[in-house]
């Protein structure tokens, strides 16, 4: 559910977004959902799953979307994590930026961390129950600049094993969660 929006005619919408294995993002009003008619499309937008990291989504999805500044970022099963900027009521139909790693099944569900409207940043956990764990930090104004990774300390410091499916990163207080196969991976600032 994304929060109240206006149009360019100054109507006010409540609109609400999903998606699922096909690939297809769809904007729905959630004060016409239209009940059962399979005659009537209520839908009030559609994207279609298109062919890499320049369209919509990519992929089967098995995750949902996070909001941030009128941005909505979104991911599909073997995808890059998407900004597809939100005005007027209108999703944008290609992302305005992508990041750099292809996410593995099932995809992220993206969390947000921010001070209001400020000081955002976008968390992708990047997990398979075969291989090692990665959290992910972006710069929520551009996915292709990663803040951090927890593989990018020396020695393996932040590692925290292989991964687990339909995690979502939590965050609270100023650390980030992270549900593993074992247990909880709690990341912070150092103490020195």
């Amino acid at each position: 559910m994304l929060p109240d929006i206006v149009d360019l005619a100054g109507k006010t919408w409540h609109l609400a977004l999903g998606s699922g294995k096909t690939g297809f993002i769809y904007v729905i009003d959630r004060d016409n959902m239209g009940k059962f008619d399979p005659s009537v499309d209520n839908i009030v937008q559609e994207i279609p799953r298109c062919c890499g990291p320049f369209g919509g989504l990519y992929g089967a999805v098995f995750s949902t979307p996070a909001y941030f500044n009128s941005v909505i970022y979104y991911s599909a099963d073997g995808d890059t994590l998407k900004a597809f900027p939100l005005t007027n009521a209108k999703l944008a139909t290609t992302p305005s930026s992508h990041s750099a790693v292809t996410f593995p099944h099932p995809g992220p569900t993206p969390s947000i961390s921010a001070n209001g409207t400020q000081n955002g940043i976008v968390w992708a956990l990047e997990s398979s129950l075969t291989s090692l764990g990665v959290l992910h930090a972006y710069d929520p104004a551009n996915l292709a600049h990663e803040l951090y990774n927890s593989n990018q300390a020396a020695n393996g410091r932040d590692n925290f094993g292989n991964g687990n499916k339909f995690i979502t990163p939590m965050i609270v207080n100023g650390k980030v969660y992270v549900g593993t196969q074992t247990g909880v991976a709690v990341f912070g600032l150092l103490s020195h």
